[in-house]
C-alpha cells in the first residue's frame, strides 16, 4: 500500500517534513507492526533538470526534422548579458519562441536513470536536452493541457495558463520536479492480509497517530473526518433509480446515491498529485473522486452513466451460464453462476467488486451519475477475479473483507468531494439494501489476563489508552472488550493483547525466566517412535524412502480398473486445485507409488524398493461438516528381485521389528481391489483387526503406467500396527522341563491356505503347544490330483511338569480332529 506522507499526516497533527523525520516516523510504524518497505520521493531520480525560457528557434542546416534552439536557464555572473543562453538541438514538433520548457543541463539524470551529456548532433553543438513528460517520469493526464508527445511548455498547461509572464520568468532556473508539484515522500507499506482496514489513507494514518502517542510520547492525534453532505439538487434519487439485491447472502449491503447536472472535468491539482503519488491515473473529476475515496477509506466504489441503466433499475444477482460483458478494459469476458453481477433490466452492466462494464463508464457528456458502495462476499470476489483473469484494486480490497459501516461513510464522502469539486449537484437521499446488519461484537479480556499474556506490568488506564486510540470500546469492569466494526480480525483475548503489545512498545517488554509452569520435557512422541522404527528398519532391508504428494488427478481410479460407486472414487475434492492433475485428495496410498516406480523404470532403474509413511483422506459420514478421515499407511513397493514370499518376508521382518506379535494372514478379496493380481494377494489381520493388504500388481495396472509385471506393493495400517505393538518387551525364563516334539503330515485339499490350518494347529494345541512351524509342503502323484501334503514340526512343553505321552497324545488327537472335520484332511502315512 502506498501512502503519500503529505496525505497520510493530513488526518494527524504530526510533523514530518524533513527526510529525517519521516524515516524516523517510518521506523516507529514498523515497530508497531505497519511494516514499512521503503520510503521513497517522487521523481527523487531527476536531477539538475530546471525550466528554461527558449529565446530563438531556427532550422538545422544538416536536417529537415531538427531546430537549433537559444535556451535562457537562468542567470550567470559570467556572462556578458548576465544570463546563461544554452544552445540545445531538438526534433520536439511543438517547440516555439517564448515557451517555458524544462530543460536539462550537462550532467543531469532523467527518468531511467539516464544521463545527459553536452554534445553534437548532425555537426552542431547541443548543449542538454529539452525534456517531455514521459522524460521526467510523469503522466501528461495529471496534467491538463500538457501534451503526452513533445516538450512541456508551462504556458500551455492549465494551471500556469493565468500567469503573467513576470510570473512565468520567475521560474526560469528553478528546479522543475519543485514547479510541477511532482515532489512529494511516498511510504509503501507491506500490509498482512488480516488487516483490510489498512489498506486506506486513514487506517495507516490512524496507525501512524497512536505510534507516534505511544511509542514517542508526543501525543499526536487521529482526526477522522466526517463527510458532510449538502443535498443541493431538488431532485431523489429513489425518483431517479431502482436497486434490487437477489443475492443477499452475497452482498450484504448495496447503497447508492445520484448526482444530477454534473459537469466532467479535471480534477484540482491536489487532487490529481495525491492519485499520482499513490500510483492512481487520474482521469476525470468522477472517476477520480472514486478511486480518491477507495484510497482514503479502503472502500471500492463504482460510478455509472444513468443513461446506461436500462429501465433505470440495478440488480445485484448471480451471473447466468455463460453470460457475457465486455469490462472497461474493452475485453468480453464470460461470466458463469459463481460470480456476481450487477445488472439492469437487459443485462450485467458490472462484475461485483471487480470491474466496471464498458457501457457504463463515464463519458463527457454524462449528465447524471448513480454512485455504489457496497459491501461483497470475499471469497466470491476472488474466485470470480481468478475465473475472468482480471485481479483490480477493487477486487484485492474486496476478497480481505471489508466493514459495513465505512461503506457508508465512503459513499458520503464521495458525495461530498462532489460539492466541493463543483462536479455536480448531490440528489436527496440514499438508497441503503442492508440485509443483515452488523452486531457490536463483545472480546472477552482482563488486564490481569493481558499483562499475564503477554509478561508485562500495563496499567488499565494504559490499557484502555491504547485500545480507546484505536476505536475500541473498553469495558474492563464488565470483562469485555468491544471493537471498532472495521477489526474483523479482533477475535478473542489474544488478539486485545497483541494489540495492547505492539502499542505498549515490544522493546520494554522486560527478559524474564520461566516460573516452571510453562516448561515442559521435550521429547518424541510413541507414534514418532515407532515411525522411526520402520523408517530403520525398511532403510536396514534396503528401501529407500519416498515423499509424494497428498493430492492427485480423478483419472488415477481408471488407471486402477476401479468401477463405478467404489468408495475410493469418492475422493475429497479441493475447492481451488492447482489444475486437474492437482484436484482431488488421495484415498489410496497405490497410485503414489506406482507413479514413483514408474518414474524410476523410465530411468532404467534395474531394481527399485520405495516406501512412505503418509496419509490418505476418507470422507466420513459427517463430512463435509467436519474434516475427512486422515488415515495414516505405511506403503512398501517394488520391482526387480523379490517374488511374492521374498515381500511377505519383507513385511514380516517389518512387523518382529515393531514387536507386533499376533498376526495372520489370508488370502485378499481381488473382487474389492481389481488393481491387485487375484493369485498373488494377501490380506494382514492384527489382533482380529484389518490392518492392511500386500501382493502382486494386476499385469493390466503394470501395463498402464509402465512398469514390471513382477511389481509390488502392501499398504498397511499405522495404527491398527502400533496399537499392537509391545512397548515392552516381557522376558521368560529358561524353561526347566525338556521339550515333547512329534510331526505331523496331512493331506487336504489344495485350496485350504496353509495359514488356516496353522492357525486351527495352534488352538487344537492348547497352553502345551510352544510352536508350530511348516517344514514341507509337497504335491505330486503320491498325494492324488487337487491335493497338498503339509508337513509341521510341533513343540509341546509345560512350565510345571515334564509332558508324558499321554498329554502328548491328547493334544495330538485334538489336532486330527481339527483338521480333519474343518478342512476335511487325513492324516499322511
Amino acid at each position: 500500500m502506498k501512502a503519500p506522507v503529505e496525505w497520510m499526516l493530513s488526518y494527524t497533527d504530526i510533523k514530518a517534513e524533513t527526510k529525517e523525520e519521516i524515516r524516523e516516523l517510518a521506523s516507529q510504524m514498523t515497530l508497531s507492526g505497519s511494516k514499512v518497505e521503503s520510503v521513497d520521493r517522487v521523481g527523487a531520480e531527476i536531477s539538475n533538470v530546471v525550466i528554461g525560457l527558449v529565446k530563438e528557434v531556427r532550422p538545422h542546416e544538416n536536417s529537415d526534422h531538427l531546430q537549433i534552439c537559444q535556451v535562457d536557464v537562468g542567470e550567470d555572473e559570467a556572462a556578458e548579458s548576465g544570463r546563461k543562453i544554452l544552445q540545445i538541438v531538438t526534433g520536439a514538433p511543438n517547440v516555439r519562441v517564448g515557451g517555458y520548457v524544462p530543460t536539462a543541463l550537462d550532467g543531469a539524470v532523467i527518468a531511467g536513470g539516464h544521463t545527459i551529456r553536452n554534445g553534437k548532433l548532425r555537426g552542431v553543438e547541443s548543449l542538454g536536452m529539452m525534456c517531455s513528460f514521459e522524460e521526467l517520469g510523469l503522466n501528461a493526464a495529471d496534467y491538463p493541457g500538457g501534451v503526452e508527445y513533445g516538450l512541456i511548455i508551462l504556458q500551455d498547461i492549465d494551471e500556469f495558463k493565468g500567469l503573467s509572464e513576470a510570473e512565468l520568468n520567475g521560474f526560469i532556473g528553478k528546479d522543475v520536479m519543485q514547479v510541477l508539484g511532482a515532489e512529494g515522500t511516498v511510504i509503501d507499506f507491506e500490509i498482512t492480509s488480516n488487516r483490510a482496514d489498512c489498506f486506506s489513507i486513514l487506517g495507516l494514518a490512524r496507525e501512524a497517530a497512536v505510534t507516534e502517542n505511544r511509542l514517542t510520547g508526543r501525543g499526536a492525534k487521529f482526526n477522522c473526518p466526517e463527510p458532510v453532505v449538502k443535498e443541493e439538487s431538488d431532485a431523489r434519487v429513489e425518483e431517479l433509480v431502482n436497486v434490487k439485491v437477489e443475492a443477499p447472502d452475497l452482498c450484504p449491503r448495496y447503497m447508492a446515491r445520484a448526482v444530477t447536472d454534473v459537469k466532467i472535468g479535471p480534477s484540482p491539482k491536489w487532487m490529481r498529485k495525491r492519485l499520482q503519488e499513490a500510483g492512481v491515473r487520474a482521469i476525470n473529476n468522477i472517476v477520480d473522486i472514486t478511486n480518491y475515496v477507495m484510497l482514503e477509506y479502503g472502500q471500492p466504489m463504482h460510478a455509472f452513466d444513468i443513461r446506461t441503466i436500462r429501465g433505470r433499475e440495478i440488480t445485484v444477482r448471480r451471473a447466468a451460464d455463460g453470460e457475457k460483458l465486455t469490462t472497461l478494459d474493452e475485453v468480453e469476458r464470460t461470466l458463469d453462476s459463481s460470480m456476481l453481477v450487477i445488472a439492469d433490466k437487459e443485462g450485467g452492466i458490472a462484475v461485483a467488486g471487480v470491474m466496471g462494464g464498458l457501457d457504463s463508464e463515464i463519458r463527457e457528456d454524462t449528465p447524471t451519475v448513480v454512485f455504489e458502495s457496497a459491501i461483497f462476499d470475499g471469497v466470491t470476489v476472488r474466485r470470480g477475479a481468478k475465473k475472468i483473469g482480471l485481479r483490480t484494486e477493487s477486487s484485492s480490497r474486496f476478497e480481505k473483507g471489508l466493514d459495513a459501516v465505512t461503506c457508508a461513510k465512503a459513499l458520503d464522502r464521495a458525495a461530498e468531494l462532489v460539492e466541493l469539486l463543483g462536479a455536480g449537484k448531490v440528489c436527496k437521499g440514499v438508497i441503503d439494501r442492508y440485509s443483515r446488519p452488523k452486531e457490536p461484537r463483545k472480546v472477552k479480556c482482563a488486564v490481569d489476563a493481558i499483562n499475564k499474556f503477554i509478561g508485562i506490568h500495563a496499567t488499565r488506564q494504559e490499557m484502555e489508552g491504547i485500545l480507546e486510540d484505536l476505536g475500541c470500546e473498553t469495558h474492563f469492569d464488565e470483562g469485555y472488550v468491544i471493537p471498532p466494526s472495521f477489526r474483523d480480525d479482533l477475535l478473542q483475548d489474544a488478539d486485545i493483547a497483541e494489540e495492547v503489545a505492539r502499542f505498549y512498545g515490544y522493546n520494554r517488554i522486560e527478559s524474564s525466566l520461566l516460573s516452571g509452569c510453562e516448561s515442559m520435557s521435550g521429547g518424541l512422541t510413541r507414534e514418532q517412535k515407532l515411525c522411526d522404527r520402520v523408517r530403520r528398519t525398511l532403510t536396514g532391508l534396503g528401501y529407500n524412502e519416498m515423499l509424494t504428494f497428498s493430492f492427485g488427478s480423478p483419472t488415477v481410479f481408471d488407471k486402477l480398473q476401479l468401477p463405478a460407486g467404489d468408495p475410493l472414487r469418492d475422493a475429497v475434492v479441493i475447492s481451488n486445485p492447482l489444475g486437474e492433475d492437482f484436484s482431488v485428495m488421495r484415498t489410496s496410498m497405490v497410485p503414489s507409488a506406482l507413479e514413483s516406480l514408474a518414474r524410476n523404470h523410465a530411468h532404467r532403474v534395474e531394481r527399485a524398493a520405495l516406501f512412505e509413511i503418509s496419509y490418505v483422506y476418507i470422507k466420513t459420514d459427517k463430512y463435509p461438516d467436519e474434516l475427512p478421515e486422515h488415515r495414516r499407511l505405511i506403503t512398501l513397493a517394488g520391482y526387480g528381485d523379490p517374488n511374492f514370499f521374498d515381500f511377505k518376508g519383507d513385511v514380516e521382518a517389518l512387523l518382529k521389528a515393531v514387536r507386533v506379535k499376533k498376526y495372520d494372514f489370508e488370502p485378499g478379496d481381488a473382487a474389492a481391489m481389481p488393481y491387485m493380481h487375484p493369485g498373488r494377494l494377501c490380506r494382514l489381520t492384527v489382533d482380529g483387526r484389518d490392518a492392511g493388504f500386500f501382493g502382486q500388481i494386476h499385469p493390466v495396472v503394470a501395463a498402464a503406467y509402465e512398469i514390471p509385471d513382477d511389481t509390488m506393493i502392501a499398504c498397511l495400517t499405522a495404527s491398527a500396527l502400533f496399537d499392537a505393538v509391545i512397548d515392552i518387551p516381557q522376558n521368560k525364563e529358561l524353561p526347566k522341563y525338556p521339550a515333547v516334539t512329534r510331526d505331523i503330515a496331512v493331506v487336504l485339499g489344495k485350496e485350504v491356505p496353509q495359514g488356516y490350518v496353522d492357525r486351527l494347529i495352534r488352538q487344537r494345541g492348547g497352553s502345551i503347544l510352544e510352536s508350530c512351524t511348516l517344514f514341507d509342503c509337497y504335491e505330486g502323484l503320491q498325494v492324488g490330483p487337487g491335493k497338498k501334503s503339509l508337513a509341521y514340526a510341533l513343540s509341546f512343553r509345560a512350565p510345571d511338569r515334564t509332558l508324558t505321552d499321554e498329554d502328548v497324545d491328547k493334544a495330538m488327537k485334538k489336532i486330527l480332529n481339527g483338521v480333519e472335520t474343518e478342512f476335511g484332511a487325513s492324516l499322511r502315512v
